[in-house]
């Protein structure tokens, strides 16, 4: 426990968790010619640069990193900025977040990916609270977990690279 918070996922289980979401990632973009992940920064980018590290291990085909600037707690009042080196169009791409909660980061995060004509565009978590208040789901989680709505769910990452879930 961290500050009278529960423990979700060790480093160790959070290190499973990837490892599986890259190589269903890699199931079911087996005949892409080239992967995208695009990471909401600031951990959803940390996620994306732990299941990218995994599917460069993996894959056949060329992975490529890109970041995504949402204000979490009011993305309409901002700019969505966006970063990539990739080429967007006609290429699979994937969407990477910490956690899904009401799925309005998310949302908001796939409208510059949009605009560049992805061939297709998927969404991966490590954590999916299951509280979506907009049409968009996760289509790789790490763990799903049933929360109340008062609860949140904290994705941390030390200087040491220790990573934790702890729900709080």
């Amino acid at each position: 426990m961290k500050n009278g918070n529960t423990l979700i996922l060790t480093h160790g289980e959070i290190q499973q968790k990837i490892t599986r979401m890259a190589w269903q990632i890699l199931e079911n973009n087996h005949k892409a010619e080239r992967l995208i992940l695009i990471g909401v920064e600031k951990k959803g980018t940390v996620v994306a640069h732990l299941i990218a590290d995994v599917l460069k291990n993996i894959a056949p085909m060329p992975v490529s990193l890109g970041k995504v600037w949402v204000d979490k707690n009011n993305p309409i009042a901002d700019s969505v900025e966006f970063q990539c080196d990739a080429e967007i169009a006609q290429n699979n791409v994937v969407l990477v977040d910490d956690v899904l909660n009401s799925g309005k980061t998310l949302m908001y995060a796939t409208l510059p990916i949009l605009e560049r004509n992805p061939k297709q565009l998927q969404t991966a978590v490590l954590a999916n609270r299951d509280h979506a208040n907009f049409p968009i789901k996760a289509d790789f989680v790490g763990i799903s977990l049933a929360t109340t709505l008062q609860e949140h769910i904290n994705f941390t990452k030390n200087d040491a690279g220790e990573m934790s879930v702890f729900l709080d």
